[in-house]
């Protein structure tokens, strides 16, 4: 985690908190030429566009008074979504047993991309549908959604 995300993080917490959701993640990310850092929230029930409203009308002050990011930059609010993905060991025991896509770098048995059951999690190692994925075979994991 960059030393920016983690100043906005303790910024952010406690706002979030207040406003009654729960600080998912956040990231500072290049796109296109343009810098952006982006707060997830997430909450029972849902996140709705007046939470996010809410926590950016809050939290933009204290990042201007603060200025964890000496450069201008794009700042957003938004839900974690249904198809988050996964980082932090919490987050895979909150999920255990849930359905999540691992993307790996190198194709496993032909396929770049696995969908199936969380069935273990260990020091960034993965258990889905039966396959052990070592931490340095993955890309990303994140919740898949069925329709």
């Amino acid at each position: 985690m960059s030393k920016i995300t983690e100043k906005v993080e303790l910024l952010a917490e406690p706002i979030v908190k207040e406003e009654g959701c729960e600080l998912w993640s956040v990231e500072y990310v290049r796109e296109a030429g343009t810098w952006y850092l982006r707060v997830f929230i997430d909450k029972e029930g849902g996140v709705d566009i007046l939470d996010c409203e809410r926590i950016s009308r809050r939290l933009d002050p204290i990042l201007d008074e603060e200025d964890p990011i000496p450069d201008s930059y794009v700042f957003e609010v938004g839900s974690a979504g249904a198809e988050r993905e996964l980082k932090r060991p919490s987050d895979f025991e909150r999920f255990m047993g849930s359905e999540v896509e691992v993307k790996l770098y190198q194709p496993y048995q032909g396929r770049k991309a696995l969908v199936g059951k969380l069935e273990a999690y260990c020091e960034g190692d993965v258990t889905v549908a039966g396959i052990l994925l070592k931490k340095s075979q993955i890309a990303q994991v994140r919740l898949h959604v069925s329709i």
